[in-house]
Formats: structure tokens, sequence, C-alpha cells
């Protein structure tokens, strides 16, 4: 079909917020915010264009519904870090060629760099390079975004050291690839970027550790100073743990876990990755044991941590070491649905403290640790209240209360226990495999993952189903749980770090399944391209106790 052109309409129509444009097919979307929406043009940052989001140069080439990107948008959130991000590799290799940065964690608003360099980062290289990207902003220099052959991606990475980048791309099954460029350093481009980065208003490098944190605006607020990073001392020590974990399996970037499915070598690594877990729940139990003053030990964390299986794994431990739990279902204490306190929105807010029965529930615990017997409720989700029958419970003397939920390190949950004899254990799935040296791979995406597959398998939820609700979890998971983060006597984190491959055998079907006119679509369309980079594990050599059992299926556990 070489040469053959198809006959389509010069004209297209662009719907945006109920009015309709008439635009000449190939406009591109800076050009058509300049046109129609010139006030908010310097606000954008890319526009989603018939359910996927775009760049500002790219062309709009057929009739569609558009949509606006800012910074106050999740996807503008992205396209401006991944932009500055760039601004700053792209800093280091002009001003120190002999350096390596490498991408970690994300702290409050910003990513944690580390910086590998001999003299080791200084005060003054961290202002230097803050200096030189202040000084791309004036110039507003711009940022090429090239389709190049794949072969050539891979040679132009190798040339300058970037072997994780080339391994993923000699992984991909494309002819081209996206990469981009500011002149010194070339990137893979796995999103939209800003096509110059006068886009760019905000930012603060700052030291921390023994390397820094780039920070960025608050969230919707482009314009405002990024907020100095604060101390996240147990965060940053479960983050450093995870990191020497996967160092010590030979799995840091995507690149090294495709090698390692493609080898063989995966057997291994899931066998260790599984011992590393069992080895730190074995430690924790013992650290709940050795103080004999703990009677309760309470255990939270976000959406699809891993919670539930992570308790079921510590009850184990406990009772190999002669100590007998006893769990406490918070679930069986919710207020009956119409108590139920209203979310913003006038919908019930299940996730709020006071949609629990705290008197109640403290009353109880009060009774149970002194040695009472209390008839514990039992709470009917169908039908939305408390059923008439209780269960009685006792707890006997040396043994210990185990609870699980997201209010777990607020104290007002269990303010009838004395501080000094409960022990609160925080479970989040805080993900250290990075694509590359240079591209993160989000923390909430693990979970979300996770979700998707567990609500298809078992809660009979569609990939769409789970996307839509996401961002209500999340909104939830800021206002009731991450500010209590540091408050936990210990963290554990339950990502293992071969565990997106094997999501990957689910999750693809599951994300294909929703259509291109469902709002999810964007969402799923970006995870369909973030699993596209994994070499897919299939579960014969995953461990029926394993946390990710929860949400594949096959677990040992009754859930």
């Amino acid at each position: 079909m070489s040469g053959v052109a198809l006959n389509l309409p010069q004209t297209i129509l662009v719907h945006v917020n109920g009015n309709e444009f008439s635009v000449t097919r190939g406009t591109r979307v800076k050009a058509f915010l300049r046109r129609y929406f010139p006030d908010l043009e310097p606000l954008c940052l890319g526009a989603i264009v018939g359910n996927r989001l775009m760049d500002l140069e790219s062309p709009i080439t057929s009739s569609c519904r558009f949509e606006p990107v800012t910074y106050a948008s999740k996807s503008g959130a992205r396209i401006y870090r991944a932009t500055l991000t760039l601004m700053l590799c792209e800093a280091v290799a002009r001003l120190y060629p002999d350096a390596k940065v490498q991408v970690g964690q994300s702290l409050g608003d910003g990513y944690y760099f580390r910086f590998f360099r001999n003299p080791p980062l200084t005060q003054e290289n961290i202002v230097a390079i803050e200096a030189e990207m202040h000084a791309m902003q004036d110039r507003k220099e711009a940022i090429a975004t090239l389709r190049v052959p794949t072969q050539e991606a891979i040679e132009a990475f190798e040339s300058i050291g970037q072997t994780a980048s080339a391994e993923i791309v000699r992984a991909m099954r494309f002819n081209t690839v996206t990469v981009a460029t500011m002149g010194k350093h070339i990137d893979l481009a796995l999103g939209p970027l800003l096509p110059t980065v006068e886009g760019i208003r905000a930012f603060k490098l700052s030291p921390y550790a023994e390397g820094m944190v780039l920070g960025f605006p608050p969230p919707h607020s482009a314009d405002e100073a990024p907020h100095p990073p604060t101390n996240h001392g147990r965060l940053f020590s479960v983050y450093r743990e995870t990191r020497s974990w996967n160092k010590l399996l030979g799995i840091e970037t995507v690149a090294d876990l495709n090698r390692a499915v493609v080898s063989g070598h995966i057997r291994e690594v899931i066998r260790v990755a599984e011992a590393l877990h069992e080895r730190k729940l074995v430690a924790i139990a013992d650290n709940i044991v050795q103080n004999k003053n703990t009677r309760l030990v309470l255990v939270a964390g976000p959406s699809s941590s891993g919670k539930t299986t992570t308790v079921k794994r510590l009850r184990m431990q406990m009772l190999a070491i002669g100590v007998r739990p006893k769990e406490l279902n918070l679930d069986n204490y919710y207020v009956d649905r119409d108590q139920t306190p209203p979310d913003e929105n006038g919908e019930p807010d299940f996730e709020c403290l006071e949609a629990i029965d705290l008197p109640l529930l403290n009353e109880h615990l009060g009774k149970l640790l002194a040695g009472e017997t209390v008839e514990t409720p039992r709470y009917s989700f169908v039908r939305g209240r408390r059923d008439d029958k209780t269960v009685p419970m006792t707890l006997d003397p040396g043994e210990l209360l185990l609870i699980e939920g997201i209010h777990g390190l607020n104290e007002r949950l269990t303010e009838a226990v004395p501080r000094s004899q409960k022990f609160r254990m925080y479970v989040s799935a805080l993900t250290q495999l990075s694509i590359d040296d240079h591209t993160r791979i989000f923390t909430s995406d693990a979970r979300l993952l996770r979700r998707i597959v567990r609500d298809r398998h078992f809660r009979g939820y569609s990939a769409a189903d789970t996307i839509r609700m996401w961002p209500k979890v999340r909104a939830g998971e800021e206002k009731h749980i991450f500010q209590f983060q540091e408050e936990a006597d210990l963290m554990f984190n339950s990502t293992l770090v071969y565990e997106p491959p094997v999501l990957k055998v689910f999750a693809e079907r599951f994300l294909m399944e929703v259509p291109a006119s469902d709002p999810a679509f964007l969402e799923a369309s970006r995870l369909l391209e973030f699993l596209d980079l994994f070499v897919p594990i299939f579960l014969d050599d995953i461990p029926g106790t394993s946390i990710l059992r929860e949400f594949v299926g096959g677990s040992a556990f009754n859930y």
C-alpha cells in the first residue's frame, strides 16, 4: 500500500466541555490551546485527546473529545516531574560528566536521587546543579523527543554507559523507541514531556542523606515553592533496606529482572526474595514477644498492601515461638450504615474513623485486656448493620490480641489501651525496583495492579471499576493513613522485587477489557504500557504463603 493516501476530510471537530470547535486535521495541541484557550494555554502541560494523554506538540488527527491537562491533575504532575527529572540529569551530565545519578524513592513532594562520584556529592555541587537548571529555564531550552530505530537507541545508550536503558530497549518488541535529550544526556521517554522547559515553574534541590531530593511544587499549585523535605526516618530506612535486598538479589532495574526471567535464574530470585520476607517476619515476631508489656498488636497500611497475609504469616511465626495471638476483626465494629458519617459528596464515608463504633470497641478492648469475656458483634455487609448474634471472646493470660485495619496507627482507635501495651506495625508496598537509572516505578502502581487483579478475581469488579474507585481510595489513604506512618514501631515492606511480571499475566488481560470510551481507559493504557516492559513470570514457582497469592489466588491461607 506504499504511496496510497487516505481520502480524509481536512476539517475535524474537537469537543471541549460541551463546546465544539472546527479545526484543520493535524493541528497541534499547543496551537489549538493558544487559539481557543489563550488564558489557559500557559498553564497546560499536555492534553487528553480521545482518551489518550498527548504532549503539547502532538497533532490532533481525528474528531475527538479534548481535555486540557494542567499541574492540578495526576497526568499533568507526571509530565512536570518527568521533565524536571530530565533537566536534573542533563545538568549533572553538563557539570559532572564523570558522575552518575540514580533516581530513588518519592519523599513527600519530591524524588530522592543518589549521586555516584569521587569525590562524593557536596552542598556546593547541589547548588551548582540547581543553578544550571534555573539557567535552562532562563534560556527556555528545548527538549527534543525523537522516535529512533531500536538498534540505534541501544547503541546510543551503551555509548554513554546507560546499560539498563539499553537492556530495556533490547527487550522491547518494537522497531523504534522514543528517546528524549537536551543535548548531553539521553533518556527513554516513556510518557509525554514538555517541548521546552519554560513550562517548569518551581522546583528545589535539597541535600538528603548521601544524595539529594528534587522537590516539586505542592499538588494543584505549580507556582508554589516546594516544601523542604521533612524527616522520613522510618520510611527512608525501609527504602534503604529494600534497596539492599534488591542489590543482594542482583535485581535493581527492570532490565535485571527481565534478564533473570529469560535465563531461568528467576526461580532462585523468587526463593531468596520470599526468604527475606520470612526472615523479616521472624524478627518482627521476636521483637513483639521480647517486649513483655505488649498485649495488643496493631497492623495498619493502605489498600492492597498485603496486610491480611502479613497478619496471617506473623501469627504463624508467633505460634512457632509459643505465643498464641487472637484476632479481633474491626469490620464487625462498623456502625450501622445509616449512621455512617457522610463524606464531602454526601456519600457514606466507610473509611473514616467514625465509621467504627469507637466506644464499643474500646470498652471491649479494656475488658479483654483485663481478662474479662466480651460478646463481640458480627456485622452484615449485605444488610448494612449488625446481626443479633454475637460471639464470646476471652483473652487468656499471656495471650496477645491482634488487630488489622487502616486506622491502627491512630491513637484514637484504641485509646482505652495504654501506649506501653501496644505494638504498632505499618505495612506498605514500597517498590524499589526502577525501570532504569532515571525512571521510577510509581509506588502506588504496585498496589493498584494488585487491587485490579484481586478485585477482578475475587470481588466481581472490573479493572475499569477499580481504576475509577482508586482516586477516592488514595484520598482516604492521604487523610487517614499516611500522616500516621512515622508513628509506627516498625514498618514492613510487602513488595516483592519479582511481582510486576507475575501480576502482568492477569492484569494485562483485565486492562485490555477496558473500552476506549471509558474514562478509565487513560489509566488502563498507561498501566499496559508499563507492563509491556516486563517479561512475564508464571505462577508455578510462587509459594502458597507468598503475599502475592492474596491477589492472584492459590494461597495456603483462608481469607
